[in-house]
């Protein structure tokens, strides 16, 4: 029972001062941070974080005021969202999980003064508000650091997903006709966006001839081959066939020690080549066209 009565001693305590004294905390906890080792000048401005310490102190005052310590729980839902909006918006601007935590562990300081202040000479009530106090924020600050690594992992899956996409352009050459140049590692995730933009491109464009060329791939191993099949099983059945270029000796040295069978695939040692072969599969062929003849220029009388 004791121990019952502490906690809501402290509550108390907490609830009042939030009460009391918000007008007095915002503009030195907003002081606080400013002059803070971890503010951000270049990414945040002070009205901006203003309006933050506002909306937090706005719905942190309604969450204590509820009598739940349960940061989980319903009551918190509007400090959650605050935090997390926070966490999201710090994560893409450039700021670390740090700088993000210091904007709820930065309030500790006005509130432990405004509790002083409220409990008075009660040194068994002060120190209980303060460790309630102190674990509260705590887990606020926790929670804001854990969503900004979410946040910030998810930011980077996203750029990378992009990044997979650029780097893998699937290029028009002629009618008919589609060039896949790959440069880098050949990963299970980066197969999975090469084989999804090619099939794409073969469904948009009606080609039936697809060139993979891997001049770029550094290394050729088990897994790079089979993931270069599997992109060439796919191709085909959408009604494209495939033929893969940039076939060097030393890949073709390690493909043959691999045991890999690429004998129902087309190869050629280059992209020109690759590109002549297509052409001929399609009756078509590339000439070059002589050189114009100059006029001949009249006689001067």
């Amino acid at each position: 029972m004791a121990g019952e009565k502490v906690q809501i001693t402290a509550q108390n305590a907490m609830t009042e001062v939030l009460e009391k004294f918000e007008a007095e905390i915002l503009p030195q906890w907003v002081s606080e941070q400013v002059a803070a080792v971890t503010m951000r000048r270049d990414l945040l401005n002070e009205a901006q974080l203003w309006d933050q310490s506002r909306r937090f102190l706005s719905v942190l005052r309604a969450a204590v005021q509820s009598g739940s310590t349960d940061i989980t729980a319903a009551p918190w839902s509007a400090v959650r969202d605050v935090l997390v909006e926070l966490s999201r918006e710090r994560a893409a601007q450039g700021f670390t999980p740090r700088e993000t935590a210091t904007f709820v562990f930065s309030l500790k300081q006005p509130l432990f003064v405004r509790l002083r202040t409220q409990i008075g000479d009660s040194r068994q009530a002060y120190e209980e508000a303060l460790w309630s106090t102190t674990v509260l924020l705590d887990k606020l600050g926790l929670y804001t650091a854990e969503v900004f690594v979410k946040s910030r992992e998810e930011l980077i899956r996203r750029q990378q997903m992009e990044m997979l996409e650029l780097s893998t352009p699937v290029v028009k050459l002629f009618e008919g006709i589609l060039a896949l140049p790959l440069i880098g590692t050949l990963d299970s995730s980066r197969t999975q966006v090469v084989m999804e933009n090619l099939l794409q491109r073969i469904v948009e464009t009606g080609a039936s001839i697809a060139i993979i060329d891997i001049t770029g791939v550094p290394t050729v191993d088990t897994l790079v081959a089979q993931h270069l099949l599997k992109t060439v099983a796919a191709a085909r059945l959408m009604g494209a066939d495939c033929i893969i270029s940039g076939i060097r000796p030393q890949i073709a040295q390690t493909i043959v020690h691999l045991g890999v069978d690429l004998g129902q695939v087309s190869t050629k040692a280059s992209l020109a080549d690759a590109l002549t072969m297509a052409l001929r599969r399609q009756n078509k062929v590339l000439r070059k066209e002589a050189p114009a003849v100059p006029s001949p220029r009249p006689e001067a009388h």
